[in-house]
């Protein structure tokens, strides 16, 4: 591994690998263990794909129950745990270790129960975040979060991330579109929480569960919120000269009180690399562009399109062009979603994940290309610019360290400088270990330290997904000594 560092794997584990997978084939029979080595290749990462460890097995259960008798099971062995949704995970979320058992939820992809009159929908979350609307879709009723990889993405990843989308300057990111859990503990132990109600009584556990990176344990259930489609929909295409111009039309419109469904942004290189995969008549003349949505009537639409028109030209846009049809919408929006996939086409590269503050959006943009250019390297800027979620995707070659260690330097300058304008670490990706060590650059001991305390009162032997989140170098809380 190049330049994040990973904990050994445990002899006494990999000593005992027949025994223990031996134990996995009696809770979950047939193909549900994963041991060759060809295909326990296939998990040995996720998108963060400069980084790669085989873990010691798979296992891919059916049930609550199978995913409780192997989580009590590792407990017991004192093998530790990775929950796997699709390994979209662009933080290393869900890589293994050498003496670690995969859990995947691959195969747990059922809708359990829709209720259209309290507009809920109870699904096992190993089903993908697409084939959520999908099932409802018939019904005129969507799921909201919709992450770039939905069609790939799971309920069980979503909601391990707390993750967001396009839509969700409207309409939150998942912890806003969950309503109640069932989870399973290190220990075997399944526990209900929330439920189909907007509101649960006791402690708000679900918050805490939501976007704890597979901290504590593991989601198989869930309760999603389900919402009636819009009457219409519809985006708005514009053209700027530099990224400055276009960050400061978002934080125009969202100062003139208006809230569209999304702002997207990318730059020049994104505008490029998408219009060449998608054909969605991109400006290639432009330095940057936003992609606007707004929902409602006819005469809705038409009233927010000509503000936030108005707008953009104040601040310098040089093109617009709305969707006149679906075809023309869906153009639009298939460049974007397929953006990451067509920059990984022609590069390799690494996507940060900071938040800022939206009337940042200027002298961040521009602070992120300076420090890209100090590397020497190129960045691509695709991100939800209505929250200023951003996601600067820093290009480099794969095959050299060198370059490898310049595109990690550089996203750490990225991130420190996020926090720096009062913003912070992740927006939707996660910890994982890309940013593992740099949870010192926005907390401190003594806040990272009650985190730890959490994450103990869960999961006491430190099972469940190791090496990710907390910064190495810290003790655990059960093992600091505290005085007499």
């Amino acid at each position: 591994m190049t330049g994040i560092a990973m904990p050994a794997a445990n002899p006494r584990i990999l000593a005992r690998r027949d025994e223990i997978v031996a134990g996995l084939r009696a809770l979950v029979p047939g193909e549900g263990v994963i041991v060759s080595e060809d295909e326990r290749r296939a998990f040995e990462t996720d998108a963060l794909t400069a980084y790669r460890r085989m873990p010691l097995a798979v296992v891919l259960p059916s049930t609550t129950e199978q995913v409780a008798a192997v989580l009590a099971f590792c407990d017991r062995e004192g093998v530790p745990v990775v929950p796997r949704g699709a390994g979209t995970s662009l933080a290393g979320g869900a890589l293994p270790q050498e003496d670690a058992i995969v859990i995947g939820v691959s195969k747990m992809t059922q809708v359990l129960d829709v209720d259209l009159a309290s507009r809920t929908m109870r699904v096992q979350t190993g089903i993908t975040n697409l084939g959520v609307s999908a099932a409802i879709a018939h019904e005129g009723f969507f799921y909201a979060p919709d992450p770039s990889s939905q069609l790939a993405c799971t309920i069980a990843g979503n909601i391990a991330m707390n993750s967001g989308g396009a839509h969700c300057l409207k309409y939150g990111v998942t912890t806003n579109n969950l309503m109640g859990v069932t989870f399973v503990t290190m220990r075997g132990e399944i526990v209900e929480i929330g439920g189909d109600a907007m509101d649960a009584p006791g402690l708000d556990l679900l918050g805490v569960i939501c976007g704890s990176e597979g901290q504590f344990g593991m989601v198989t259930e869930a309760t999603l919120r389900i919402l009636p489609m819009a009457e219409g929909a519809r985006p708005i295409l514009f053209g700027f000269e530099t990224s400055e111009a276009a960050g400061a039309a978002v934080a125009a419109v969202l100062g003139a009180g208006i809230v569209p469904v999304a702002i997207e942004f990318m730059d020049k290189i994104a505008i490029d690399i998408c219009e060449d995969f998608a054909h969605a008549g991109y400006p290639r003349d432009a330095g940057a562009l936003l992609i606007v949505e707004v929902e409602g009537s006819p005469v809705e639409l038409d009233e927010q399109l000509a503000r936030i028109e108005m707008i953009a030209r104040q601040h310098g846009a040089t093109s617009s062009r709305q969707a006149k049809t679906a075809a023309e919408a869906a153009a639009i929006w298939k460049g974007r979603k397929s953006a990451f996939g067509a920059m990984g086409r022609i590069s390799d590269y690494i996507c940060m994940d900071g938040t800022i503050p939206t009337g940042r959006l200027p002298e961040v943009l521009h602070r992120i290309t300076e420090i890209c250019d100090a590397q020497g390297l190129k960045v691509a800027n695709i991100f939800h610019a209505g929250d200023g979620n951003l996601h600067p995707l820093v290009l480099y070659d794969m095959n050299d360290p060198v370059s490898l260690a310049k595109a990690e330097e550089a996203g750490e300058e990225i991130l420190r400088a996020c926090v720096e304008v009062g913003g912070c670490l992740t927006g939707e990706h996660g910890v994982g270990i890309e940013k593992r060590e740099l949870m010192t650059v926005q907390f401190t001991h003594v806040e990272l330290a009650q985190m730890m305390r959490v994450k103990e009162a869960f999961d006491p032997n430190w099972l469940m997904n190791p090496a990710k989140v907390f910064p190495l170098e810290m003790a655990r809380p059960s093992d600091v000594k505290v005085a007499a």
